[in-house]
């Protein structure tokens, strides 16, 4: 039987910590920590997710700017609104939730947010600073989930860890994050063969494909730990992730639980990000 890694708990003790630090900002400077976050459209998951992120930023002190332009908006405005929010002292960190329409180039957006207030940890320089091993800002749900496994006392050295999925938001920096960790990391994705058989030689392994239930017991390792990122719909429309849970639970060591799991990290990270900026601007 594994143990489970409760994200929840583990989030609201770093919220804690993260609002305590806010607080001594203010103290010790006189002025509020801002984060910005532009949402361009109407999809209603985009939606939620920064209704989510708005009210964590009100719950440890930092000050959020909401911009929501409509689905028709530009590529000029767009761009425009994020060159204002990268010259405002007011604002630390800038995030644009994605996906953006298709009529906007999203390369070209995020290259106009400064490295340091480049909170998601998307930008150019702050992906190659990851590569090299250097101080960098991590994407939000990989430097998560290490953090998970640094609280459950899990050391990835030496060992053998495979990411399952090559997104740039998740699989790739988790690789990286691995790596750097002296793990022994193997990225697969749609194309990998004998898929089964590399995620059962995995010591740790990381779920992040968007397929319900697709990791099944076989494809375990006996004592894996096993960090489950999806967040899918069943067939009866509840909630699950990429991994069998309830099968998979009797044979990993470790699992995180969807929902309960990764998710809580992911904004915790945001907020824990949007403050290392500010403290070093």
């Amino acid at each position: 039987m594994s143990t489970v890694i409760d994200g929840k708990a583990l989030a609201a003790r770093m919220r804690a910590e993260i609002k305590e630090r806010v607080a001594a900002f203010k103290a010790e400077r006189g002025r509020e920590i801002g984060l910005a976050v532009v949402l361009v459209g109407e999809d209603s998951a985009s939606q939620v997710y920064v209704r989510n992120k708005i009210k964590a930023c009100e719950e440890v002190g930092i000050q959020s700017y909401s911009y929501h332009l409509p689905a028709d908006a530009t590529q000029n405005q767009v761009c425009e609104l994020v060159d204002e929010l990268a010259a405002s002292e007011n604002v630390h960190g800038i995030l644009v939730q994605l996906p953006l329409p298709r009529h906007i180039d999203e390369r070209e957006v995020l290259r106009r947010i400064p490295t340091k207030k480049d909170v998601d940890g998307f930008c150019a320089e702050n992906v190659g600073n990851l590569a090299m091993n250097r101080e960098t800002i991590a994407a939000c749900t990989p430097f998560g989930v290490m953090k998970m496994l640094e609280a459950y006392g899990i050391d990835p050295k030496g060992k053998s860890a495979v990411v399952l999925g090559r997104s740039n938001i998740v699989g790739k920096p988790m690789a990286m994050l691995l790596l750097n960790a002296d793990a022994t990391v193997t990225v697969c994705h749609s194309k990998t063969k004998n898929l089964k058989e590399v995620c059962a030689s995995a010591d740790i392994l990381v779920v992040a494909i968007g397929r319900a239930r697709f990791v099944t017991e076989d494809m375990v390792k006996e004592g894996a730990v096993v960090i489950d990122v999806g967040m899918d719909r069943d067939e009866n429309g509840r909630l699950c992730g990429d991994v069998d849970y309830d099968a998979v639970k009797e044979k990993a060591s470790y699992i995180t639980p969807v929902p309960g799991g990764v998710g809580p990290m992911t904004i915790t990270m945001l907020l824990y990000n949007t403050v290392q900026t500010a403290s070093r601007g």
